[in-house]
């Protein structure tokens, strides 16, 4: 096999230190010889690790990209060394032959042959980015798992105001649960305190207010809505922050925003995972397969089998599942028929992984052009090919026992 690299490191990382495995041409012709040396985690660590790289003329620098642990050492290396992040399924060792010592050196040796692919790391404002709208992501579940935490209060309280009201989160919610805190437990005058639009509701909101709220179910809400309050706070202060960092491609997430089922927080959510530079990905089933949208291969001896999708990028795949389903919501647009199509035939979730692959091939197309999302409608494949519609309900009508005659009128 040749050899594309006769002077490669392969680094085994860890939150203490790495193993480094640095492969270099022996004085015996058409031998390397490997040598293994272990460095620290710390910032002046992985500067002397890079000096040492220099001096022995490395020209290529493999990691895995497990954890976190590879970023201080992959920025540091990066800036002056031809670095590449690996996935770890790609670079599985030797069975039986797992050591940290083994893992450096095996990483090496693929390094040095060019079996490695490197693994898209975004420019540092996409990183920045990245942070943010996984923050905001994460504090907005943790937000949701309170309210139904605090849902389990008020049903051991047996209050039922969930029933009736929209939402806990809404203001007439908030509004009855703190003067339920300050003590009212009147559910009359509790219903008072709802908006007006839920007046005909009232006789309702009475029955689900009435229950045993006591002081202990106090405390326990309490501590949930000061809870759900400091994680709104937060959550708003990241959105200050998105703003400013967004400015710079606020063209793309507007474009975004144009396609159905994207609002403008998941078109930033999307944007800070993919980044606005398509030339990455060199088609968008590049892209596609790196977010792990599509089906996998798995053929041997001419037989497939399983071909569920890999597991990708699941905040890419989180985000693109919503907007999906908000799509299989609505029926007026050309990808809310296609998610009806596909699912008449395949299921449901067979047809959210085809209009999430759908939504990332318009996003590319749109990166990549400039072009704007332009909607097909709900008749376009019946505009596309006619004939294709008409064979189709033949042959439903036929397997139904029917015989067909088809008579063209006259304004076809």
């Amino acid at each position: 096999m040749d050899v594309l690299h006769e002077r490669a490191a392969g680094l085994d990382i860890s939150k203490k230190d790495a193993k480094v495995c640095v492969r270099v041409p022996s004085k015996r012709a058409g031998y390397y010889a490997n040598t293994i040396t272990t460095y620290g985690a710390f910032t002046n660590d992985i500067l002397r690790l890079r000096r040492d790289l220099e001096q022995a003329e490395v020209t290529v620098v493999v990691m895995e990209a497990t954890g976190d642990y590879w970023k201080p050492f992959f920025f540091v290396l990066a800036e002056t060394l031809n670095v590449q992040l690996v996935n770890a399924k790609q670079a599985k060792n030797i069975p039986g032959r797992k050591t940290d010592v083994s893992d450096a050196r095996w990483l090496a040796e693929l390094a040095a042959h060019g079996l490695l692919r490197s693994s898209f790391v975004p420019p540092e404002p996409i990183r920045q980015l990245r942070d943010l709208t996984r923050t905001r992501t994460n504090l907005t579940r943790e937000q949701t798992r309170e309210y139904a935490r605090m849902e389990k209060n008020l049903e051991d309280a047996g209050i039922k105001l969930s029933l009736v009201a929209s939402s806990l989160t809404t203001q007439s919610a908030h509004a009855i649960l703190a003067a339920m805190v300050d003590g009212e437990r009147d559910p009359h005058v509790l219903a008072g305190l709802a908006h007006v639009s839920m007046i005909k509701k009232a006789p309702e909101l009475v029955e689900a207010l009435t229950g045993r709220f006591s002081d202990h179910h106090a405390f326990m809400v309490k501590l949930h809505l000061d809870r759900i309050n400091e994680i709104g706070a937060s959550v708003q202060r990241l959105n200050d922050r998105i703003d400013s960092v967004m400015e710079p491609f606020l063209p793309a997430r507007e474009a975004l925003s144009m396609i159905p089922g994207l609002s403008k927080i998941s078109s930033e959510n999307i944007l800070a995972e993919i980044g606005i530079d398509m030339s990455v990905f060199p088609t968008s089933a590049h892209l596609a397969s790196w977010a792990g949208v599509c089906p996998g291969q798995n053929e041997s001896a001419g037989r497939i089998k399983s071909t569920k999708t890999r597991p990708g990028d699941k905040y890419l795949k989180g985000y693109l599942g919503a907007a999906a389903l908000s799509i299989s919501r609505s029926d007026t647009t050309y990808l809310s028929v296609k998610f009806r199509r596909i699912q008449a035939r395949a299921g449901k979730l067979k047809a959210v992984v085809a209009i999430e692959h759908t939504l990332l091939v318009i996003i590319w197309n749109m990166l990549s052009t400039g072009e704007l999302y332009s909607e097909l409608g709900v008749g376009y494949r019946q505009t596309r090919d006619p004939d294709k519609l008409r064979d189709r309900a033949i042959r439903k009508l036929q397997a139904l026992g029917y015989e067909v005659e088809v008579t063209p009128t006259a304004a076809a």
